[in-house]
């Protein structure tokens, strides 16, 4: 909404300008005239232009809007208050309610009311009425309301939408730990109940054979050593399976983070030879959170995908794996210092193509409630893979199994 305001603001100000500079008188006058439609032209110029950059430098230096009041008043003496320049000064009121909230407002309005009534008390006879006089200050007081009003509600909503944000990212993950559980299920189904099926029927042969009225050893002893060798597979499927729900069940497990992603970094570095590193970042004394191992799941699969399409497709000389705390963010990144993506990279396009390595990153980093981002970053050249996952996302995962 600021960008917007300082829109209008270089608007009103380029149909001023030759109004204000014709007012003004020979000499000096001319030059501080054309300096302050100089400075309050590019000031709002580059805010509009950049105001992600040059935004918080405002935001942190109430003085700069001061500053840029004076010259507007420079500009409003020069031309008169009948002029687009006063829609200018209806502007700052409205932007530092937007920037500064409800006591910027009452400041700014009271300064530009100000300097509108002297003025309209310095233009020469006939002078306008005191309703005239007072029509544009009232306006700024509005303004200011209005700005301040606008400023809290940008920041409900704003609250509302990290709200929104964060009961979506624990939905996300209580669905991936429920569809863990259910792929537990279907692997039980799938691997222990099978073998162990085979170990009936085997068992079934060996009783027939044992039974027999001539008995062969050698059939036997075959087929008792595959009831042996199909009862221990069915043990071991089973200890794996009841480890992994195990690790589900239990509250206090979770997934040492930190040291599996130094792990799968040593072992691409000891597979393809590159030069790998793995290291911790964000806020000091920050350590990273526990994490379900469901989740821990899909953000090491997309580390490791992520180094397996550096090497396949980016040609780098070395990779970077970090993670840490910033914020109330969970961020690990995967950089690489290779050619990059295509200037044309999509999904819709790698979806058409069947390159499917990015897409499946994607729609892991969504399953867990996380936001991904694949690009530069902040590098002049290669790729990096970005996840942000809220902290909050982290909180509640256990509770229903310490309840059960």
């Amino acid at each position: 909404m600021c960008r917007q305001v300082f829109g209008f603001r270089l608007a009103m100000i380029a149909l001023a300008a030759p109004s204000a500079l014709l007012n003004a008188g020979p000499g000096l006058g001319v030059r501080l005239v054309g300096a302050a439609v100089v400075v309050t032209f590019m000031g709002s110029y580059v805010l509009f232009r950049d105001w992600e950059r040059f935004g918080p430098l405002l935001l942190r230096h109430p003085s700069l809007l001061a500053l840029d009041t004076l010259f507007g008043a420079l500009l409003l003496v020069s031309a008169g208050p009948d002029t687009t320049l006063a829609y200018v000064s209806v502007c700052t009121p409205l932007l530092a309610g937007l920037v500064y909230g409800w006591r910027g407002a009452a400041v700014f309005a009271s300064l530009q009311g100000l300097i509108l009534l002297l003025v309209h008390a310095a233009l020469p006879d006939p002078r306008p009425g005191p309703a005239e006089s007072l029509l544009l200050p009232g306006l700024c007081v509005i303004a200011g309301a209005v700005g301040s009003s606008l400023r809290n509600l940008m920041f409900r909503f704003g609250a509302a939408t990290r709200a929104l944000t964060t009961v979506r990212a624990r939905l996300a993950v209580a669905e991936a730990v429920g569809a863990e559980r259910a792929r537990l299920a279907r692997e039980l189904h799938d691997s222990v109940a099978k073998t162990l099926h085979g170990v009936a029927l085997a068992a079934d042969g060996l009783a027939a054979s044992a039974g027999a009225e001539r008995v062969d050893a050698a059939l036997v002893r075959r087929q008792a050593e595959l009831v042996a060798r199909s009862a221990r597979r069915a043990a071991a499927e089973s200890r794996e399976l009841l480890a992994d729900l195990r690790r589900e069940a239990d509250p206090d497990h979770v997934t040492d983070l930190p040291a599996e992603l130094a792990a799968r970094t040593r072992d691409f570095e000891a597979r393809t030879g590159l030069r790998a590193t793995c290291r911790t970042t964000g806020e000091d004394g920050a350590r990273l959170p526990p994490v379900p191992p469901a989740v821990a799941r899909q953000l090491l699969t997309i580390v490791s995908e992520a180094m397996e399409n550096a090497h396949r497709h980016g040609a780098p000389t070395r990779v970077e794996v970090r993670a840490g705390v910033h914020g109330d963010l969970l961020r690990i990144s995967v950089y690489d210092d290779g050619r990059g993506l295509p200037a044309d990279t999509t999904l819709e396009h790698l979806r058409k193509t069947g390159h499917f390595g990015l897409v499946g990153m994607v729609e892991r980093a969504t399953s867990v409630g996380a936001r991904i981002h694949i690009g530069r970053g902040g590098h002049p050249k290669g790729t990096e893979v970005r996840l942000d996952l809220p902290l909050a996302a982290l909180t509640t995962t256990g509770a229903p199994a310490s309840a059960g």
